[in-house]
């Protein structure tokens, strides 16, 4: 499994392939395990021991304390950062033209009706791919101007769901 973990701002791919570990382009051997009733960490990184601190602070954040340094750190695996640069959960924020679907699916839910102001951020459409449910937000403020998809209706990668004008307002 492939993921993006994010550092003092720096993005770091790692690879994770049983106890095969690719970091940065680097493989090493690595083993992570708990101390029971504790939230420490043994680490076992190329056969040297260490013991951390981790706190999970939600969203795929999590808190790092290794020998008494705190390091705050996102981890993200491919799926869902592809998904959050598509739908406006990170990068810059951009004018809006379209929302399109970034996979196949079932519209659960359109949070949305054409001449509507939508915030940066705001729910849009949600939809279901995979048995999981996946909101699609605004990357900008906008208007909507149509609404192309209904509760119930399944999508296809790349379909318009929901077109914008530019509000003038933000």
């Amino acid at each position: 499994m492939k993921y993006v973990v994010t550092v003092d701002g720096q993005e770091i791919e790692v690879e994770v392939d049983g106890d095969r570990v690719v970091v940065a382009g680097q493989t090493h051997l690595a083993s992570l395990g708990r101390i029971t009733g504790t939230p420490l960490r043994q680490l076992l990184l190329d056969e040297r021991p260490t013991t951390l601190s981790v706190e999970a602070l939600g969203a795929g954040r999590w808190a790092i304390t290794p020998l008494g340094e705190r390091w705050e750190v996102e981890v993200l695996d491919e799926r869902t950062r592809h998904i959050r640069n598509l739908t406006g959960n990170g990068g810059p924020a951009l004018k809006p033209s379209l929302l399109k679907a970034p996979m196949p699916g079932l519209v659960l839910r359109v949070q949305v009706t054409p001449g509507q102001t939508v915030s940066p951020g705001a729910g849009l459409v949600v939809l279901e791919a995979m048995k999981m449910e996946n909101e699609l937000k605004a990357r900008a403020g906008a208007k909507v101007k149509t609404v192309r998809v209904k509760a119930g209706e399944a999508v296809e990668k790349g379909q318009v769901l929901v077109e914008f004008e530019e509000d003038r307002s933000s």
